[in-house]
Protein backbone atom coordinates (compact mmCIF):
# COMPACT_ATOMS: atom_id res chain seq x y z
CA UNK A 1 0.00 0.00 0.00
CA UNK A 2 1.43 3.37 -0.62
CA UNK A 3 1.72 6.33 1.95
CA UNK A 4 -0.64 8.35 0.05
CA UNK A 5 -3.30 5.79 -0.15
CA UNK A 6 -6.59 5.90 1.67
CA UNK A 7 -7.93 2.50 2.83
CA UNK A 8 -10.23 2.24 0.40
CA UNK A 9 -8.18 3.52 -2.65
CA UNK A 10 -5.83 -0.30 -1.97
CA UNK A 11 -8.92 -2.25 -1.67
CA UNK A 12 -9.63 -0.85 -5.35
CA UNK A 13 -6.14 -1.55 -6.14
CA UNK A 14 -6.26 -5.25 -4.71
CA UNK A 15 -9.75 -5.74 -6.93
CA UNK A 16 -8.01 -4.15 -10.02
CA UNK A 17 -4.48 -6.14 -9.34
CA UNK A 18 -6.86 -9.82 -8.94
CA UNK A 19 -8.88 -9.08 -12.30
CA UNK A 20 -5.66 -8.13 -13.96
CA UNK A 21 -4.16 -11.61 -13.10
CA UNK A 22 -7.45 -13.68 -14.10
CA UNK A 23 -8.22 -11.78 -17.67
CA UNK A 24 -4.94 -10.72 -18.59
CA UNK A 25 -4.58 -13.45 -20.97
CA UNK A 26 -7.97 -13.63 -22.84
CA UNK A 27 -7.64 -10.09 -23.11
CA UNK A 28 -4.25 -9.87 -24.59
CA UNK A 29 -4.73 -13.22 -27.03
CA UNK A 30 -8.31 -11.46 -28.32
CA UNK A 31 -5.75 -8.43 -29.19
CA UNK A 32 -2.82 -10.49 -30.64
CA UNK A 33 -5.02 -11.99 -33.18
CA UNK A 34 -6.24 -8.85 -34.16
CA UNK A 35 -3.08 -6.96 -34.32
CA UNK A 36 -0.94 -9.68 -35.11
CA UNK A 37 2.22 -8.83 -32.56
CA UNK A 38 1.99 -9.78 -28.91
CA UNK A 39 3.72 -6.51 -28.00
CA UNK A 40 0.83 -4.03 -29.35
CA UNK A 41 -1.44 -6.40 -28.00
CA UNK A 42 -0.14 -6.14 -24.24
CA UNK A 43 0.30 -2.50 -24.78
CA UNK A 44 -3.42 -2.00 -25.23
CA UNK A 45 -4.41 -4.30 -22.65
CA UNK A 46 -2.10 -2.41 -20.04
CA UNK A 47 -3.60 0.79 -21.55
CA UNK A 48 -7.03 -0.61 -20.34
CA UNK A 49 -5.21 -1.55 -17.03
CA UNK A 50 -3.59 1.97 -16.47
CA UNK A 51 -7.62 3.65 -17.02
CA UNK A 52 -9.09 1.07 -14.55
CA UNK A 53 -6.80 2.16 -11.89
CA UNK A 54 -7.43 6.30 -12.98
CA UNK A 55 -11.09 5.94 -13.08
CA UNK A 56 -12.40 2.91 -10.37
CA UNK A 57 -11.07 4.67 -7.34
CA UNK A 58 -13.58 6.99 -8.18
CA UNK A 59 -16.20 5.55 -10.06
CA UNK A 60 -16.62 2.11 -8.35
CA UNK A 61 -15.52 -1.31 -9.46
CA UNK A 62 -17.97 -1.80 -11.98
CA UNK A 63 -20.35 -5.14 -11.49
CA UNK A 64 -18.14 -7.40 -13.96
CA UNK A 65 -15.02 -5.70 -14.08
CA UNK A 66 -13.62 -8.50 -16.48
CA UNK A 67 -15.61 -7.50 -19.40
CA UNK A 68 -14.99 -3.63 -18.70
CA UNK A 69 -11.47 -4.26 -19.03
CA UNK A 70 -12.37 -6.08 -22.22
CA UNK A 71 -14.40 -3.08 -23.55
CA UNK A 72 -12.08 -0.54 -22.53
CA UNK A 73 -9.10 -2.77 -24.55
CA UNK A 74 -11.45 -3.27 -27.06
CA UNK A 75 -12.14 0.60 -27.35
CA UNK A 76 -8.16 1.46 -27.44
CA UNK A 77 -7.30 -1.28 -30.37
CA UNK A 78 -10.38 0.09 -32.42
CA UNK A 79 -8.91 3.99 -31.94
CA UNK A 80 -5.75 2.75 -32.99
CA UNK A 81 -6.99 0.84 -36.18
CA UNK A 82 -8.42 4.21 -37.02
CA UNK A 83 -5.54 5.99 -36.80
CA UNK A 84 -2.60 3.62 -38.19
CA UNK A 85 -1.50 2.56 -42.00
CA UNK A 86 -2.76 -0.27 -41.57
CA UNK A 87 -6.36 0.57 -41.32
CA UNK A 88 -6.07 2.85 -43.94
CA UNK A 89 -4.78 -0.12 -46.58
CA UNK A 90 -7.52 -1.91 -45.20
CA UNK A 91 -10.33 0.16 -46.44
CA UNK A 92 -8.50 0.59 -49.71
CA UNK A 93 -8.13 -3.14 -49.90
CA UNK A 94 -11.51 -3.14 -49.32
CA UNK A 95 -13.29 -0.73 -51.00
CA UNK A 96 -15.24 0.03 -48.32
CA UNK A 97 -15.99 3.24 -46.77
CA UNK A 98 -14.91 4.64 -43.10
CA UNK A 99 -18.21 3.86 -41.28
CA UNK A 100 -18.43 0.27 -42.77
CA UNK A 101 -14.98 -0.66 -41.80
CA UNK A 102 -15.51 0.77 -38.37
CA UNK A 103 -18.58 -1.28 -37.96
CA UNK A 104 -16.46 -4.59 -39.25
CA UNK A 105 -13.48 -3.87 -37.05
CA UNK A 106 -15.26 -3.23 -33.89
CA UNK A 107 -17.29 -6.82 -34.87
CA UNK A 108 -14.13 -8.42 -35.35
CA UNK A 109 -12.73 -7.18 -31.67
CA UNK A 110 -15.96 -8.34 -30.35
CA UNK A 111 -16.02 -11.56 -31.66
CA UNK A 112 -12.18 -12.22 -30.79
CA UNK A 113 -12.72 -10.49 -27.13
CA UNK A 114 -15.69 -12.49 -26.29
CA UNK A 115 -14.42 -15.97 -26.97
CA UNK A 116 -13.60 -17.63 -23.43
CA UNK A 117 -10.43 -18.72 -23.66
CA UNK A 118 -10.52 -20.90 -26.72
CA UNK A 119 -8.22 -21.10 -29.69
CA UNK A 120 -6.70 -17.32 -28.84
CA UNK A 121 -5.63 -18.06 -25.59
CA UNK A 122 -3.89 -21.54 -27.12
CA UNK A 123 -2.78 -19.20 -29.77
CA UNK A 124 -0.88 -16.91 -27.24
CA UNK A 125 0.52 -19.75 -25.24
CA UNK A 126 2.29 -21.25 -28.06
CA UNK A 127 3.63 -18.41 -29.18
CA UNK A 128 5.08 -17.10 -25.57
CA UNK A 129 6.59 -21.01 -25.35
CA UNK A 130 7.91 -20.84 -28.91
CA UNK A 131 11.70 -22.47 -29.68
CA UNK A 132 12.99 -19.36 -31.26
CA UNK A 133 13.24 -18.10 -27.53
CA UNK A 134 15.48 -19.18 -25.11
CA UNK A 135 13.92 -21.01 -22.19
CA UNK A 136 14.79 -17.92 -19.97
CA UNK A 137 13.00 -15.50 -22.04
CA UNK A 138 9.77 -18.48 -22.92
CA UNK A 139 9.61 -18.90 -19.12
CA UNK A 140 9.14 -14.82 -18.31
CA UNK A 141 6.69 -13.97 -21.16
CA UNK A 142 4.28 -16.77 -20.41
CA UNK A 143 3.95 -15.35 -16.93
CA UNK A 144 3.84 -12.14 -17.68
CA UNK A 145 1.43 -12.39 -20.43
CA UNK A 146 -1.21 -15.90 -19.47
CA UNK A 147 -0.21 -14.99 -15.64
CA UNK A 148 -0.77 -11.39 -15.33
CA UNK A 149 2.54 -11.05 -13.28
CA UNK A 150 4.29 -7.59 -12.98
CA UNK A 151 8.10 -7.84 -14.10
CA UNK A 152 8.88 -7.21 -10.62
CA UNK A 153 6.97 -10.37 -9.30
CA UNK A 154 8.72 -12.28 -11.81
CA UNK A 155 12.05 -11.23 -10.81
CA UNK A 156 11.24 -11.63 -7.36
CA UNK A 157 9.85 -15.36 -7.67
CA UNK A 158 12.88 -16.38 -9.90
CA UNK A 159 15.74 -14.09 -7.72
CA UNK A 160 16.92 -11.72 -10.24
CA UNK A 161 17.59 -8.19 -11.20
CA UNK A 162 13.94 -6.84 -12.48
CA UNK A 163 15.53 -4.89 -15.39
CA UNK A 164 17.07 -8.17 -16.54
CA UNK A 165 13.31 -9.90 -16.52
CA UNK A 166 12.40 -6.41 -18.32
CA UNK A 167 14.87 -7.66 -20.79
CA UNK A 168 14.31 -10.76 -21.44
CA UNK A 169 10.56 -9.94 -22.06
CA UNK A 170 11.02 -7.33 -24.12
CA UNK A 171 13.72 -9.18 -26.39
CA UNK A 172 11.32 -11.71 -26.76
CA UNK A 173 8.71 -9.69 -28.10
CA UNK A 174 11.12 -8.26 -30.52
CA UNK A 175 12.56 -11.50 -31.70
CA UNK A 176 9.11 -12.66 -32.06
CA UNK A 177 8.07 -9.38 -34.20
CA UNK A 178 11.32 -9.48 -36.16
CA UNK A 179 11.42 -13.35 -36.94
CA UNK A 180 7.36 -12.58 -37.59
CA UNK A 181 6.38 -15.40 -35.85
CA UNK A 182 2.70 -16.11 -36.52
CA UNK A 183 0.21 -16.36 -33.48
CA UNK A 184 -1.32 -19.04 -34.68
CA UNK A 185 -1.84 -22.69 -33.53
CA UNK A 186 1.04 -24.93 -35.11
CA UNK A 187 0.22 -27.11 -37.84
CA UNK A 188 -0.60 -30.91 -37.46
CA UNK A 189 2.78 -31.48 -38.23
CA UNK A 190 4.64 -29.62 -35.85
CA UNK A 191 1.60 -30.03 -33.47
CA UNK A 192 3.52 -32.93 -30.85
CA UNK A 193 7.22 -30.54 -30.98
CA UNK A 194 5.45 -27.40 -30.00
CA UNK A 195 3.46 -28.97 -27.56
CA UNK A 196 6.63 -30.45 -25.83
CA UNK A 197 7.93 -26.66 -25.50
CA UNK A 198 4.47 -25.64 -23.77
CA UNK A 199 4.98 -28.20 -21.04
CA UNK A 200 8.22 -27.88 -20.38
CA UNK A 201 7.92 -24.02 -19.85
CA UNK A 202 4.84 -24.60 -17.54
CA UNK A 203 6.86 -27.44 -15.71
CA UNK A 204 9.74 -25.13 -15.40
CA UNK A 205 7.64 -22.57 -13.60
CA UNK A 206 6.09 -25.46 -11.63
CA UNK A 207 9.65 -26.75 -10.84
CA UNK A 208 10.66 -23.52 -9.05
CA UNK A 209 7.96 -23.13 -6.84
CA UNK A 210 8.63 -26.49 -5.77
CA UNK A 211 12.45 -26.52 -5.22
CA UNK A 212 13.54 -23.46 -5.25
CA UNK A 213 17.00 -23.37 -6.94
CA UNK A 214 18.30 -20.43 -4.93
CA UNK A 215 17.64 -17.79 -2.27
CA UNK A 216 16.24 -17.78 1.43
CA UNK A 217 12.44 -19.76 0.61
CA UNK A 218 12.69 -23.74 0.25
CA UNK A 219 8.94 -23.36 -1.79
CA UNK A 220 7.45 -20.54 -3.55
CA UNK A 221 3.73 -21.76 -3.83
CA UNK A 222 2.62 -19.27 -5.78
CA UNK A 223 4.65 -20.41 -9.23
CA UNK A 224 3.02 -24.00 -8.03
CA UNK A 225 -0.33 -22.31 -7.91
CA UNK A 226 0.30 -20.46 -11.43
CA UNK A 227 1.86 -23.54 -12.99
CA UNK A 228 -0.83 -25.68 -11.71
CA UNK A 229 -3.60 -23.09 -13.04
CA UNK A 230 -1.48 -22.39 -16.25
CA UNK A 231 -1.75 -26.71 -16.83
CA UNK A 232 -5.25 -26.56 -15.99
CA UNK A 233 -6.10 -24.48 -19.18
CA UNK A 234 -3.89 -26.08 -21.21
CA UNK A 235 -5.66 -29.32 -20.36
CA UNK A 236 -9.66 -27.57 -20.93
CA UNK A 237 -8.08 -26.84 -24.73
CA UNK A 238 -6.41 -29.48 -25.26
CA UNK A 239 -8.60 -32.57 -23.84
CA UNK A 240 -6.97 -35.29 -26.21
CA UNK A 241 -3.59 -34.86 -25.52
CA UNK A 242 -2.50 -37.72 -22.73
CA UNK A 243 0.67 -35.70 -22.00
CA UNK A 244 -0.78 -32.58 -20.66
CA UNK A 245 -3.55 -34.58 -18.36
CA UNK A 246 -0.05 -36.30 -17.38
CA UNK A 247 1.56 -32.92 -16.34
CA UNK A 248 -1.59 -31.64 -14.59
CA UNK A 249 -1.29 -34.90 -12.85
CA UNK A 250 2.26 -34.41 -11.61
CA UNK A 251 1.92 -30.69 -10.29
CA UNK A 252 -1.32 -31.79 -8.83
CA UNK A 253 0.07 -34.48 -6.75
CA UNK A 254 3.36 -33.05 -6.15
CA UNK A 255 1.21 -29.77 -5.25
CA UNK A 256 -0.71 -31.34 -2.62
CA UNK A 257 2.24 -31.54 -0.33
CA UNK A 258 4.11 -28.76 -0.44
CA UNK A 259 2.55 -27.53 2.96
CA UNK A 260 3.76 -30.28 4.69
CA UNK A 261 7.04 -29.83 3.44
CA UNK A 262 7.65 -26.24 5.47
CA UNK A 263 7.76 -26.88 9.21
CA UNK A 264 8.12 -24.08 11.80
CA UNK A 265 10.14 -21.50 10.96
CA UNK A 266 10.10 -22.37 7.22
CA UNK A 267 12.66 -24.86 8.46
CA UNK A 268 12.03 -27.97 5.06
CA UNK A 269 10.46 -31.40 6.28
CA UNK A 270 11.43 -34.10 3.98
CA UNK A 271 8.90 -36.72 2.46
CA UNK A 272 10.31 -39.36 4.83
CA UNK A 273 9.41 -37.14 7.98
CA UNK A 274 6.29 -35.25 6.44
CA UNK A 275 2.77 -35.34 8.20
CA UNK A 276 0.52 -36.74 5.82
CA UNK A 277 -2.49 -35.24 7.12
CA UNK A 278 -1.36 -32.19 6.07
CA UNK A 279 -1.18 -33.52 2.82
CA UNK A 280 -4.10 -31.67 0.36
CA UNK A 281 -6.41 -34.62 -0.59
CA UNK A 282 -8.45 -32.39 -3.19
CA UNK A 283 -5.62 -32.16 -4.87
CA UNK A 284 -4.60 -35.49 -4.74
CA UNK A 285 -8.50 -36.63 -6.04
CA UNK A 286 -7.41 -34.00 -8.88
CA UNK A 287 -4.20 -35.53 -9.59
CA UNK A 288 -5.16 -38.99 -9.91
CA UNK A 289 -8.28 -38.33 -12.03
CA UNK A 290 -5.90 -36.50 -14.25
CA UNK A 291 -3.41 -39.67 -14.34
CA UNK A 292 -6.26 -42.00 -14.91
CA UNK A 293 -7.61 -39.47 -17.60
CA UNK A 294 -4.05 -39.92 -19.57
CA UNK A 295 -3.89 -43.50 -18.96
CA UNK A 296 -7.63 -43.64 -20.62
CA UNK A 297 -6.34 -41.51 -23.88
CA UNK A 298 -3.19 -43.36 -24.53
CA UNK A 299 0.39 -44.61 -23.59
CA UNK A 300 2.19 -42.31 -20.83
CA UNK A 301 4.92 -39.92 -21.95
CA UNK A 302 7.28 -38.31 -19.75
CA UNK A 303 5.32 -36.70 -17.15
CA UNK A 304 2.53 -38.97 -17.16
CA UNK A 305 5.07 -41.22 -16.00
CA UNK A 306 6.47 -39.12 -13.45
CA UNK A 307 2.49 -38.34 -12.38
CA UNK A 308 2.67 -42.40 -11.77
CA UNK A 309 5.56 -42.26 -9.80
CA UNK A 310 4.32 -39.38 -7.63
CA UNK A 311 0.83 -41.09 -7.32
CA UNK A 312 3.28 -43.82 -5.20
CA UNK A 313 3.68 -41.51 -2.82
CA UNK A 314 0.05 -40.26 -2.72
CA UNK A 315 -1.15 -43.57 -2.29
CA UNK A 316 0.89 -44.61 0.39
CA UNK A 317 -0.62 -44.11 3.77
CA UNK A 318 2.63 -43.94 5.53
CA UNK A 319 6.49 -43.59 3.88
CA UNK A 320 7.79 -46.54 4.71
CA UNK A 321 4.34 -48.40 2.44
CA UNK A 322 5.56 -46.76 -0.67
CA UNK A 323 5.43 -49.22 -2.99
CA UNK A 324 9.04 -48.89 -4.16
CA UNK A 325 9.54 -51.43 -6.28
CA UNK A 326 6.65 -50.24 -8.64
CA UNK A 327 8.25 -46.94 -8.32
CA UNK A 328 11.82 -48.43 -9.45
CA UNK A 329 9.95 -50.22 -12.09
CA UNK A 330 8.48 -46.71 -13.85
CA UNK A 331 12.14 -45.72 -13.31
CA UNK A 332 13.08 -48.04 -15.56
CA UNK A 333 10.18 -46.78 -17.86
CA UNK A 334 11.11 -43.28 -17.55
CA UNK A 335 14.69 -43.57 -18.64
CA UNK A 336 13.38 -45.52 -21.93
CA UNK A 337 11.33 -42.73 -22.99
CA UNK A 338 13.13 -40.24 -21.46
CA UNK A 339 16.71 -40.74 -20.53
CA UNK A 340 18.92 -38.30 -18.33
CA UNK A 341 21.15 -38.49 -15.29
CA UNK A 342 18.79 -36.82 -12.76
CA UNK A 343 16.40 -39.72 -14.05
CA UNK A 344 18.69 -42.35 -13.31
CA UNK A 345 19.69 -39.98 -9.89
CA UNK A 346 15.61 -40.32 -8.88
CA UNK A 347 15.49 -44.61 -9.84
CA UNK A 348 18.69 -45.49 -8.00
CA UNK A 349 17.01 -43.51 -4.80
CA UNK A 350 13.97 -46.02 -5.34
CA UNK A 351 16.13 -48.70 -5.88
CA UNK A 352 18.09 -48.46 -3.23
CA UNK A 353 14.68 -48.51 -0.71
CA UNK A 354 13.24 -51.57 -2.54
CA UNK A 355 16.28 -53.53 -3.33
CA UNK A 356 18.18 -52.53 -0.37
CA UNK A 357 21.43 -49.33 -0.35
CA UNK A 358 24.20 -51.25 -2.06
CA UNK A 359 22.28 -51.48 -5.03
CA UNK A 360 21.51 -47.91 -5.23
CA UNK A 361 24.90 -46.92 -4.52
CA UNK A 362 26.21 -49.10 -7.56
CA UNK A 363 23.72 -46.30 -9.53
CA UNK A 364 25.31 -43.63 -7.94
CA UNK A 365 28.92 -44.36 -8.04
CA UNK A 366 28.31 -45.04 -11.96
CA UNK A 367 26.71 -41.69 -12.56
CA UNK A 368 29.23 -40.05 -10.59
CA UNK A 369 32.33 -41.31 -12.74
CA UNK A 370 30.21 -40.62 -15.53
CA UNK A 371 30.56 -36.53 -14.32
CA UNK A 372 27.22 -35.57 -16.01
CA UNK A 373 25.89 -34.46 -12.97
CA UNK A 374 29.01 -32.73 -11.66
CA UNK A 375 27.93 -29.72 -9.51
CA UNK A 376 24.20 -30.94 -9.01
CA UNK A 377 23.75 -31.00 -4.85
CA UNK A 378 21.48 -34.27 -5.07
CA UNK A 379 24.09 -36.45 -6.41
CA UNK A 380 26.13 -35.70 -3.15
CA UNK A 381 23.15 -36.00 -0.70
CA UNK A 382 21.93 -39.05 -2.23
CA UNK A 383 24.95 -40.47 -2.10
CA UNK A 384 25.45 -39.23 1.43
CA UNK A 385 21.88 -41.04 2.59
CA UNK A 386 22.64 -44.41 1.35
CA UNK A 387 26.46 -44.80 2.74
CA UNK A 388 24.42 -43.80 6.40
CA UNK A 389 22.34 -46.65 5.75
CA UNK A 390 25.27 -48.65 4.99
CA UNK A 391 26.89 -47.65 8.43
CA UNK A 392 29.48 -45.64 7.04
CA UNK A 393 29.38 -42.65 8.32
CA UNK A 394 32.31 -40.31 7.67
CA UNK A 395 31.97 -40.85 3.97
CA UNK A 396 28.38 -40.54 4.51
CA UNK A 397 29.17 -37.02 6.67
CA UNK A 398 31.57 -35.73 3.61
CA UNK A 399 29.00 -36.11 0.80
CA UNK A 400 26.49 -33.68 2.97
CA UNK A 401 28.74 -31.27 3.44
CA UNK A 402 29.77 -31.50 -0.57
CA UNK A 403 25.79 -31.28 -1.52
CA UNK A 404 25.69 -28.13 1.21
CA UNK A 405 28.51 -26.53 -0.54
CA UNK A 406 27.33 -26.96 -4.23
CA UNK A 407 23.56 -25.53 -2.93
CA UNK A 408 22.41 -21.83 -3.63
CA UNK A 409 19.16 -22.61 -1.60
CA UNK A 410 19.91 -21.44 2.04
CA UNK A 411 17.05 -24.03 3.30
CA UNK A 412 18.56 -26.36 0.93
CA UNK A 413 21.76 -25.86 2.74
CA UNK A 414 20.62 -25.91 6.22
CA UNK A 415 19.52 -29.41 5.54
CA UNK A 416 22.07 -31.12 4.40
CA UNK A 417 24.05 -29.23 6.73
CA UNK A 418 22.31 -30.86 9.51
CA UNK A 419 22.29 -34.23 8.22
CA UNK A 420 26.19 -33.93 8.17
CA UNK A 421 26.06 -33.08 11.65
CA UNK A 422 24.00 -35.93 12.82
CA UNK A 423 26.23 -38.24 12.06
CA UNK A 424 29.34 -36.59 14.13
CA UNK A 425 32.93 -35.22 13.92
Amino acid sequence: MNAGDAPGAYDVRRAVEAVWRIEAGRIIAGLARITGDIGTAEELAQDALVIALEQWPVSGVPANPGAWLTLTAKHRAIDRMRRGARYAEKLAEVGRDLETRQESAEAELDDALDDHIGDDLLRLLFTACHPVLPGEARVALTLRLLGGLTTGEIARAFLVPEPTVGQRISRAKRTLAERRVAIELPVPGELSGRLASVLEVIYLIFNEGYSATAGADWTRPDLCREATRLGRVLAGLMPDQAEVHGLVALMEIQASRVAARIGPGGRPVLLADQDRAKWDRLLIRRGLAALARAEEIGTLGPYGLQAAIAACHARAPAYQDTDWERMAALYVLLAHVAPSPVVELNRAVAVGMAHGPERGLQIVDGLAEEGALRGYPPLPAVRGDLLARLGRAAEAREEFERAAALTRNERERGVFLERAAALGG
